[in-house]
């Protein structure tokens, strides 16, 4: 019997995804609140973040088993 270790490992990859959003949020949040905020690297980090959901809603289907096998 194998144990498959790319299981585990995606969901430690999601786990840190996830954690990487949420810090990326609070930090947007806070800098939405600085009215000096450079708007460029708002974007930027806003842009990250939404590669970061991407991403996280892509490995999610993937570790939904396929019901049709």
């Amino acid at each position: 019997m194998t144990i498959d270790t790319n299981c585990f490992k995606n969901r430690v990859k999601l786990k840190e995804l996830r954690v990487a959003h949420r810090d990326l949020d609070t930090m947007i949040i806070s800098l939405t609140e600085d009215p000096s905020v450079d708007q460029l690297q708002l974007r930027r980090l806003k842009r990250r973040k939404l590669y970061l959901k991407d991403n996280i809603s892509r490995m999610e289907s993937a570790l939904i088993p396929d019901l049709n096998a």
